[in-house]
């Protein structure tokens, strides 16, 4: 079953420590793209959360986004701040202003609500780093099957629209084989009239292959059989589970080359229009197969 490439997830849990949030979406890319926003303390993490994006999908632009709340609902906690890394910084500080000199009127004076930015600057004791880090990278897991039934939800809805143009095109190829015969005899009656009219003598034995070649440069039973053939291949691929996006182009491509050959074929009006609406539906699908992974 073909899986979209578009989708979005969004994975919510609750701790007495603080709340946890991945939002993870993705859109149609020719390759998979991973692009994550996380915080200071979980970039160690990152590689692992590349490698489960990696094992879960193959294609598709991927924005990872994690975002957290420390302290749950306890309005009484108090902040706590992680001393060691505050003396530090304002030593460093100190340092500075020393060099440039304490009288330089363009020293600003420092901010604390910026140096409670400052990464690693509050702390809580209370919380135990591995779990935090564990805690998280389930929470993405979670997130990313969530993402996964998703696009393979809307999978489902992108097959059923391919399925109904591959019906659209075996019945333009129903048609054009049902009046072949009487283009055919159409031709060969349209060419032995314009022979009367000019009132020509015709060796018979040449006007009978003139009309064999007719008939041969007209024939397109070949691109009809290929279009049959492309479209029972185009149903097996959607029935895979891995990755058919791109298989599914090609094909695509092979049906609009026979649909051209189709048209430059054409010698009336009903085999050229059912060529254009060929071309149609092809288009179709193809507009929806950059959707599949």
């Amino acid at each position: 079953m073909p899986c979209s490439m578009t989708g979005f997830a969004r994975q919510e849990a609750k701790y007495p420590w603080g709340t946890l949030i991945w939002e993870v979406r993705s859109v149609n890319h020719r390759y998979l793209e991973p692009h994550f926003r996380l915080p200071d303390f979980l970039r160690e993490l990152e590689p692992s959360l590349r490698e489960q994006m990696r094992k879960s999908l193959s294609r598709g632009k991927v924005e990872a986004s994690f975002s957290y709340q420390l302290g749950g609902t306890d309005s009484q906690q108090e902040l706590a701040i992680n001393t060691t890394l505050l003396k530090q910084v304002s030593n460093a500080i100190d340092n500075v202003s020393s060099e440039l000199g304490r009288t330089n009127a363009s020293i600003a004076p420092v901010n604390p609500l910026e140096l409670l930015r400052w990464p690693g600057m509050l702390a809580d004791n209370d919380i135990d780093r591995d779990e935090l880090l564990k805690t998280s990278l389930e929470l993405f897991k979670q997130a990313m099957s969530t993402l996964i039934d998703n696009r393979a939800r809307e999978g489902e809805e992108l097959k059923n629209l391919i399925e109904q143009r591959l019906q659209g095109i075996e019945t333009q190829v129903a048609q054009v084989r049902a009046i072949l015969p009487d283009i055919l005899k159409a031709q060969r009656e349209k060419l032995l009239e314009k022979l009367e009219s000019l009132k020509v003598d015709v060796d018979q034995d040449r006007l009978e292959q003139e009309i064999v070649y007719l008939a041969q440069k007209t024939d397109v039973d070949e691109e009809l059989d290929r279009l049959d053939t492309h479209v029972t291949e185009v149903r097996r691929t959607l029935k895979q589970k891995n990755s058919v996006g791109r298989r599914l182009d090609f094909l695509m491509q092979e049906l609009n080359r026979e649909a051209n050959t189709l048209s430059s074929k054409s010698i009336v009006t009903d085999t050229t229009q059912a060529a254009i609406e060929l071309k149609v539906l092809i288009e179709q699908m193809r507009e929806q197969i950059q959707n599949i992974e």
